[in-house]
């Protein structure tokens, strides 16, 4: 056994803010202290071997004056201080108090309080000494016959790692324990014997449940649990097997236990791709999202669910389920609505689409009768989106879904209206045979729209599709109505003077600010607007845009009222409302549009073209360049990180395992010396949002011997981290202190945790809008194209281009383009890159301009600035 295998099992965190105590003082309280100041003593010369301290004079006193108390605290401490304190001398030998030591253990193995038993059981589990342990053997062997469940599974445990480990010392434990499982009836205790028959004797365990297998559904489901494991491998392993156990595996989806439903499902997808088997795993995935009350679980189980949807074969069979998986939408949580949307969006099919679509509306009204909750508007907006593509996708449904939907144009949350604006302005575009009841049905709400951005929207729909006179004429009845009196300065005027009857005040409705013709505001008296209340809200909405300053709808009355009073003259003829009628023309291509010509493409254009006749290639091979990127092997290598010189006595570099939210080194530590490594410690320190979670053990090296050392690091957040330390060691022999050779940094990359993400433009707007901190950094690269610095950027940052291709294609001078991505840990970063090509300096002139970050959380603007800044220039290979 090497020292690095000489590991602690048991951590304990103590503040070091006072002095620790003297071995003398320790060794007093020991000896002639009563219980609680042993106890007391004892808790300090733990943490004391625990923090690298040698106490080699106490561990005589121990075994004289403590070990014999029966206290139960001081016998808990004393398995702890048993299992960090060395026990063999430097050479590898038994120490020969252990001896003493050995027969306090026999001694708890035979004591009458079951708690002690058991817990001395367990504390062999980690014993890795043979000769300490042979003694023990037939005190372990009698402890499978105690009463009590607690001692007879602990010394199921201690037999299994007793015989994992030194399996001579008790060759006969799969038999044994095969004999205590027949026999026993707690479920703890079968559980953890037939468990290690799964990991001893495979064959015996398949014996055992071949006896019971009918009975399975009546057992714990700690045992369920690991049957299911068992079934797994077996069946993995040797396919001819399925048959026998798959009926098990049916009868455990119908256990009482989460956990075991769960993992039967999972089992049954791999072991049979019936469609039976797939619709019983699918069905127990839908009632364990529906029941659990725990968000992440529904996550996780739907997780599973949209992973059987992928496969060709399955997703028929998920079908003929999405009623049920609609179930899914009684869960208050929005992101577990919002995944089962997508979910029923990915199964719909002409089948099933229009009870879809039923449930869907019926979900869309009920969020208009609840009472407002944060996200109920979000949820709203998912209802619209999802009917939306379902109509886009299956046509016949559009005419029940539009009436629904339309009635949410005057919703007072404008996110929602506009989802809905956005619905309706493709459909009347789509489906010609329904515009006439679209509409119908927008003259029927355009009174009711209290948003102006959906009134705008509103009015270039009504002026780009009312072709018939009796819209047209609707449409007008429709604005007028929403104007109320005009001239509206004038009639406003006439208002304040008095000059208007009540009646015509209640229909017109006054405002509070009045405009004059010359553009100022009138003075308006408190005393002549009595129920302000009242005329506010009886103002009808268009004037009241207006009298508000909003002129940007004025332009887009006009135009609405231009286009339909063109399209009124060509369809009435009547001499006296003639104008001139323009020639209108269909422009299929823009005259700004880039034309392509292959044969004058520049050679650095030539190079991001694909060569399709080698992607074929490849494909039809099975291989693809994008494969060959992702080599495992180079990747690895890539993270190998130099941490001290050749010429160093040790020499150390460390592979960083980046894990979502841990990192894992991998620390491999040479001794280039002569000399045995003492006490050679790994000593880590960290800067930023990590914290190391314990302290590496410290191991000896022989000479030019060599050892792997791991620690973990936990990540907070997404930011910059260093972690750095150094290696002390003793020189066997030596007099001198301890040595130390300092670590080169290890620098943690942000990109490990940054991964590229979509989001709309409103949400875009939004998030820009709330985030507090910015980040601007110049642009400073010898980059000379703008495309290819922005690609360049994008491959820097794992962040994705939501400007489309086709807004940054051709070539004028400059570019604008937004950028996003989403950290592990749920943080959102944008970017707007803003360059341009200073054209009078030259073609080879590099790219300017800027690119500002903006961030939830300062170190992510900050860290992913720093990142941009860093790998801005275009290294030459």
């Amino acid at each position: 056994m090497t020292a690095a295998e000489n590991v602690c099992y048991t951590l304990i965190n103590v503040p070091m803010d006072s002095e620790p105590p003297s071995e003398i003082s320790l060794k007093n309280d020991l000896e002639k202290g009563d219980v609680k100041s042993k106890t007391e003593a004892l808790k300090k010369v733990i943490i004391m071997i625990l923090n690298g301290e040698k106490l080699p004079g106490l561990l005589m006193t121990i075994i004289r004056f403590v070990l014999p108390l029966q206290d139960h605290t001081i016998k808990k401490l004393l398995l702890v201080f048993w299992e960090i304190v060395p026990k063999t001398t430097p050479d590898g030998r038994l120490l020969h108090e252990m001896i003493l030591v050995c027969d306090a253990y026999r001694k708890d193995l035979q004591h009458p309080n079951e708690f002690i038993r058991g817990s001395t059981l367990r504390f062999l589990c980690k014993l890795k000494e043979a000769e300490l342990l042979e003694p023990l053997m037939p005190a372990i062997r009698a402890c499978l016959e105690h009463r009590h469940s607690y001692v007879r599974r602990n010394a199921v445990l201690a037999i299994y790692t007793i015989y994992r480990n030194f399996e001579h010392l008790i060759p006969d434990a799969p038999e044994l324990i095969h004999d205590f499982l027949v026999n026993e009836k707690d479920a703890s205790c079968k559980r953890n014997a037939f468990m290690m028959l799964i990991h001893a004797d495979q064959d015996r365990a398949l014996d055992y449940l071949s006896t019971c297998i009918d009975q399975v559904q009546t057992f714990g489901d700690i045992l369920q649990l690991v049957i299911v494991e068992l079934i797994y491998k077996v069946c993995h392993a040797n396919p001819s097997e399925r048959a026998r156990f798959i009926r098990c595996i049916y009868n455990l989806l119908q256990s009482s236990s989460p956990a075991v439903k769960y993992e039967a499902a999972g089992t049954l997808v791999t072991l049979s791709s019936a469609p039976t088997a797939i619709k019983a795993a699918a069905q127990c995935y839908i009632d364990l999202i529906i029941k659990e009350s725990d968000n992440n679980v529904k996550l996780i189980v739907l997780d599973r669910l949209i992973e059987l949807k992928e496969h060709p074969a399955h997703e028929r069979v998920l079908q003929d389920l999405v009623m049920d998986i609609l179930r899914v939408l009684s869960t208050p949580d929005l992101e577990v609505r919002k995944k089962t949307l997508q979910l029923a969006l990915d199964l719909v099919s002409s089948r099933n689409v229009e009870e879809l679509v039923i449930v869907l509306k019926k979900e869309v009204i009920k969020t208009n009768n609840v009472s407002e909750h944060e996200d109920t508007d979000k949820y709203r907006q998912l209802l619209v989106r999802t009917l939306h593509s379902c109509s886009v996708r299956f046509p016949d449904m559009a005419a029940n879904v539009i009436p629904v939907l339309m009635e949410f144009l005057s919703d007072s949350n404008e996110a929602a209206a506009a989802d809905v604006l956005e619905f309706v302005r493709e459909a009347i575009q789509r489906f010609d045979n329904l515009r006439m009841l679209i509409v119908e049905k927008m003259l029927e709400v355009f009174h009711a729209i209290k948003s102006v951005k959906i009134y705008r929207g509103a009015l270039w729909i009504l002026g780009e599709y009312c072709s018939t006179k009796e819209d047209i004429q609707s449409v007008m009845t429709e604005v007028r109505r929403s104007l109320g009196e005009i001239p509206i300065v004038e009639s406003e005027i006439k208002k304040e003077a008095g000059e208007l009857k009540p009646e015509e005040e209640i229909t017109v409705g006054p405002v509070q600010k009045l405009v004059t013709e010359m553009g100022t505001y009138a003075t308006q008296s408190a005393l002549s607007s009595s129920r302000p209340t009242k005329k506010e809200e009886e103002r009808p909405p268009l004037r009241g845009f207006l009298l508000d300053g909003d002129f940007f709808v004025a332009a887009s009355l006009a135009t609405t009222l231009t286009k339909i009073a063109l399209r009124y003259v060509a369809l009435v003829q009547e001499k006296k409302k003639q104008n001139k009628e323009s020639e209108k023309r269909n422009v299929t291509v823009q005259p700004d549009d880039p034309i392509s010509f292959m044969q004058l493409t520049a050679k650095n254009e030539m190079n991001c073209k694909e060569d399709q006749f080698q992607l074929s290639l490849l494909a039809a091979m099975g291989n693809t360049q994008r494969k060959e990127a992702a080599d495992p092997l180079a990747s690895k290598l890539n993270k190998v990180t130099q941490l001290t010189g050749f010429s160093d006595p040790v020499y150390a570099e460390a592979y960083v395992h980046v894990n979502q939210y841990d990192i894992v080194l991998d620390v491999l530590v040479v001794n280039q010396t002569s000399d045995t490594l003492q006490n050679c410690t790994l000593e880590l320190a960290t800067l930023g949002d990590l914290k190391l979670v314990e302290k590496p053990s410290p191991l000896t090296l022989a000479p030019h011997d060599f050892a792997n050392i791991k620690a973990n690091v936990k990540v907070a957040s997404t930011e910059n981290g260093i972690i750095f330390g150094n290696i002390v060691y003793d020189v066997s022999g030596a007099a001198s202190d301890r040595n130390c050779v300092v670590l080169s940094d290890i620098h943690i990359d942000i990109m490990d945790y940054i991964q590229p993400a979509t989001c709309t433009d409103a949400e875009f707007r939004q998030m820009w809008a709330e985030f507090e901190w910015e980040n601007k950094v110049t642009v400073n690269t010898n980059i000379i194209d703008l495309n290819d610095y922005l690609q360049h950027i994008l491959k820097s940052t794992n962040m994705k281009c939501l400007t489309p291709e086709k807004a940054l294609s051709g070539y004028c001078g400059f570019m604008a383009a937004n950028l996003y991505a989403r950290s592990i840990f749920g943080e959102d970063a944008l970017a707007n890159v803003s360059i341009e090509k200073p054209i009078q300096q030259g073609p080879e002139a590099p790219v300017t301009g800027h690119i500002r970050i903006r961030a939830k959380s300062q170190g992510m603007a900050l860290s992913l600035g720093d990142k941009i800044n860093l790998s801005q220039k275009k290294t030459s290979i």
